[in-house]
């Protein structure tokens, strides 16, 4: 059972960026939400659970894109040998009125002609050379957006699947012109989705959810409690008796079957200027053993934020400049000065975190 994690800190310390690393390094699917756009159930707005199908979504799309590399070379080979087939028609069988010889002479021919067109292929010479192919108009799958007992979420219906025959399933088919580079990309594509099961990325992207799967609540300060009599703090705590069960371990029904929270970690964080962690319901509490205080950024902070990572606002900002064929550069001072008075306008105004190097530097950029 993992050990849930709550972090208290200034807007702009860093808590989503924790939490995304974390996810990044166990490469565990994971989502932001925010608390406060959660609704009790019953209400208009969303439900808590849909962060839990959300993840599931979001799992299936990293699976489908791991499987899908995973295949290419295979769907290239495939894809290849289809191209060739459109360069050079494939042999004919053996005529009823034609001797052995004959075939065999006629196959070797063939065969010399496809290996030497194989050969070009390979190189690139044969890039710039059109095609045609069979390419199916398939109908837009129509959506529907409907009520449910698992949240007002869109439900992609697909009415061609429901209504069978009486849609044309196929599509029809036209010809099209490719290049014949483009068309090994267009064969490739098709190949490599023939090669995924869509059984098999829902059960791995169900496993990943249930067993590495990471929430991040943001904002869970606004759903805490300081006055109990309001209907607004009434429905803040319902919010928080909704979640308690998905963070404590519960069904969670999807589109893709049953998911099971248990086992998923959750990551709540807020800067509780106004309400404190403790006027959250003492149940929920409970259910983040792991408590994390972060202090504001200091001037030595927005230095290291400022050089340190590897797309920091500076080499945004030297490859924005680039592309106007500029050269910028920053001296070490100048992080320095940039990052102080960084750290003084937040002591001075509302302390908004690393989020105030953004208006320095656009406000130092903005002559230029």
């Amino acid at each position: 059972v993992p050990n849930n994690i709550i972090m208290i800190g200034p807007t702009g310390d860093g808590k989503t960026e924790i939490a995304r690393r974390l996810s990044k390094l166990a490469n565990a699917p994971y989502i932001k939400v925010e608390a406060s756009k959660f609704t009790e159930v019953g209400y208009v707005g969303r439900d808590v659970e849909s962060m839990v199908r959300e993840l599931m979504a979001l799992a299936i799309n990293q699976v489908n894109i791991q499987m899908l590399e995973d295949v290419q070379i295979e769907a290239r080979k495939k894809a290849r040998e289809m191209v060739l087939d459109k360069l050079i028609s494939p042999i004919s069988k053996k005529d009823l009125d034609e001797t052995e010889e004959a075939y065999q002479e006629r196959l070797e021919r063939y065969n010399r002609s496809r290996a030497k067109m194989e050969s070009m292929l390979d190189e690139g010479k044969l890039d710039q050379r059109k095609i045609d192919i069979e390419v199916k108009d398939l109908p837009k799958k129509p959506q529907i957006e409907v009520f449910s007992n698992t949240g007002m979420d869109m439900i992609d219906l697909d009415l061609q699947d429901m209504l069978g025959n009486l849609m044309n399933k196929g599509g029809k088919q036209k010809k099209k012109s490719f290049y014949v580079n483009e068309a090994l990309k267009y064969f490739q594509d098709i190949e490599a989705q023939k090669l995924v099961k869509k059984e098999l990325v829902i059960e791995k992207a169900k496993d990943l959810v249930e067993n590495q799967g990471i929430i991040f609540i943001d904002e869970i300060d606004k759903i805490a409690s300081t006055d109990k009599k309001s209907s607004a703090d009434v429905s803040r705590s319902g919010v928080q008796r909704d979640l308690l069960p998905i963070v404590e371990g519960s069904n969670v029904p999807t589109k893709h079957g049953i998911i099971k929270t248990d086992h998923i970690l959750f990551i709540a964080a807020g800067a509780f200027h106004v309400a404190k962690p403790s006027d959250l319901i003492p149940e929920l509490q409970g259910r983040f053993p792991i408590r994390v205080e972060l202090n504001s950024l200091t001037a030595s902070d927005f230095e290291k934020i400022l050089t340190y990572p590897e797309n920091s606002l500076s080499k945004q900002y030297i490859a924005l400049f680039k592309t106007e064929k500029v050269k910028l550069t920053f001296t070490k001072q100048a992080i320095k000065q940039i990052a102080f008075y960084a750290y003084k306008a937040n002591e001075k105004m509302e302390d908004i975190g690393a989020r105030r190097l953004h208006t320095i530097l656009n406000k130092l950029m903005e002559a230029y």
